[in-house]
């Protein structure tokens, strides 16, 4: 991953990381973490799917919009989770 990349996801999920310990009103991370596991786990579920539809009939530009919407909502599945960047990347380089 691109150094810049790898700063953009810690950096977003620093930020829900924060969202999650301070909620901040009007917040989607926030509308994400009241509503619970269920609701998140629904919103990953959709997500992929968008992926999916993106990538056999959208441009280039749907389907990085699309994977940009996953990744956050990952990234906010992970928080609720108590699952770190580190573990993931450590689960990822096991399987180099």
């Amino acid at each position: 991953m691109e150094p810049e990349a790898k700063d953009i996801i810690s950096e977003l999920y620093a930020l829900i990381l924060g969202r999650r310990e301070n909620p901040v009103e009007g917040s989607n991370t926030n509308y994400l973490f009241s509503k619970g596991m269920g609701k998140i786990c629904k919103k990953v579920g959709e997500e992929a799917i968008e992926v999916v539809i993106a990538s056999t009939s959208g441009t280039k530009e749907d389907i990085i919009y699309e994977l940009a919407d996953i990744q956050y909502h990952l990234l906010v599945l992970m928080a609720a989770k108590g699952i770190t960047l580190d573990e993931v990347e450590s689960e990822l380089r096991n399987r180099q």
